[in-house]
């Protein structure tokens, strides 16, 4: 068959799936050599498919807002009770306050008629290039890496994008979107996937948004394939460190009596480096008296990520914890009246959160085990809260797989406001790398249960 004459979109895909059935009753050969045609022959017609279910209404209702004080109470509660610590409303407050500059906040109740069956809340993030580089000065790399920074700082500088964010980019999880009880989450998806579309559409008047993005994804969050018929993506990151607590662990000398020899005296080490440069831990309750100083701890560990699309305001630790209540904890490292360095830890129902950290940089580079030490505190805080798992994040993945933490594979699903763009980004988000966690042990035998063999219980304490 010749191709058509007048070659527009609609007589070109006619053509493609005609040809498509003519190969079939064609040899086998000939099939081979052609497949690739009719492969573009079906995804031009899906591409359409997808198009117009993205233009067709979802069936539900919404209410949307600037601010989650806007919405009904009562509905957004009886939702997002679901989803736990970071879509209470205290808390979003608190990061709607005191979150960062450039970001905004945008909220949704996805209702079936009048019941309302979700919630979401999205960000809408403004990236330039100092939020896609390191803020390291005097930094000491290859020779290659030197001749081709100044190259890397131009182009990054020209880089101006917004990003539509379901979820939260102060946290790591599935933080911002719930579903009513007893709801089907694959039934949802195409209700979610609308309101993003609508806020997306409305934010036009502050400027483009090309990508949006629904964040940390985990195994335990279901009907998620609904989103590919929006063009929506998945992309695997660096998973989230895992701690499991077994219920025998008491406290925190139970866990390292759990351990062997090797990673319980490393833990012993810590302290003890600590003691003899006259170093103590401490918990902090007056956030707010020693806000300046917990900022520029928390700074001289973000300054050095390579990508930092937010940066906290220096009230975000006060109000937070003023917002959680005993669900929030502080501990600080002091020598003197000197804070060297702190770690924050959230209780969200049965998961603790190692949260944000900061620390002094010379002193660690002098010697004092800082960072390690204050990481260990959040297991003493996830047992004393009872909790069942400690979620430590999806950075510096070896100190924390050396701490007993497991792997749990996260992902985010991503769509371009472009569908040509999505159709080539489906074939390059597989080729993206990312770290794996490293394979440690620390534990002794059947300690995974709670269970030690060998030595009693270690008394010492923090």
């Amino acid at each position: 068959m010749a191709p058509p004459s007048n070659p527009s979109r609609l007589c070109v895909k006619n053509w493609l799936l005609n040809e498509n059935s003519l190969w079939h009753s064609k040899t086998p050969m000939a099939r081979q050599i052609r497949s690739p045609l009719a492969r573009l022959a079906s995804s031009i017609q899906a591409m359409q498919e997808r198009h117009q279910e993205r233009h067709r209404p979802s069936g539900f209702r919404f209410a949307f807002a600037d601010s989650v004080d806007f919405l009904q109470p009562r509905h957004w509660d009886l939702v997002a009770e679901q989803g736990g610590f970071f879509l209470r409303r205290d808390v979003l407050r608190a990061i709607e306050i005191h979150g960062a500059e450039n970001v905004t906040h945008r909220y949704a109740l996805i209702y079936r008629d009048a019941q309302p069956v979700a919630v979401l809340a999205a960000q809408m993030v403004s990236i330039t290039g100092k939020h896609l580089r390191p803020e390291r000065r005097n930094e000491k790399g290859n020779l290659l890496k030197q001749a081709l920074g100044p190259a890397a700082k131009i182009a990054a500088s020209n880089v101006r994008e917004r990003l539509l964010v379901a979820g939260n980019l102060f946290s790591w999880g599935f933080d911002g979107i719930a579903f009513a009880p007893g709801e089907e989450p694959a039934e949802i998806w195409p209700g979610v996937a609308e309101a993003l579309y609508r806020i997306r559409r409305a934010e036009r008047l502050l400027g483009q948004t090309n990508l949006i993005m629904v964040k940390d994804v985990t195994t335990r969050q279901t009907g998620l394939e609904a989103l590919r018929r929006f063009s929506y993506r998945p992309l695997e990151t660096e998973p989230n460190m895992v701690l499991e607590i077994p219920a025998a662990w008491r406290s925190y000398d139970d866990y390292l009596a759990a351990l062997d020899a090797k990673y319980r005296r490393n833990a012993r080490d810590q302290m003890k480096k600590l003691a003899e440069a006259g170093c103590a831990l401490e918990p902090l309750t007056e956030l707010a008296a020693h806000g300046k100083r917990l900022h520029e701890l928390y700074l001289a560990v973000h300054s050095h990520a390579p990508i930092r699309l937010v940066t906290l305001r220096e009230g975000f630790f006060a109000a937070l914890a003023a917002a959680a209540g005993n669900d929030f904890r502080c501990t600080v490292a002091r020598r003197g009246e000197e804070i060297l360095g702190f770690i924050t830890a959230i209780r969200d129902g049965n998961t603790a959160i190692g949260y944000y950290i900061g620390f002094d940089r010379e002193a660690a580079a002098a010697g004092l085990p800082l960072y390690l030490r204050l990481l260990h505190t959040t297991v003493a805080d996830a047992i004393a809260w009872r909790c069942q798992r400690l979620s430590l994040g999806r950075t510096a993945l070896e100190p924390k797989a050396a701490l007993g933490a497991k792997p749990e594979p996260m992902s985010v699903w991503l769509r371009h406001r472009v569908p040509t763009l999505n159709w080539m980004m489906s074939g390059l988000l597989g080729a993206v790398p990312h770290s794996e966690a490293p394979e440690r042990s620390p534990f002794k035998a059947r300690a995974a249960d709670g269970v030690t063999e060998g030595a009693g219980p270690d008394v010492t304490s923090l």
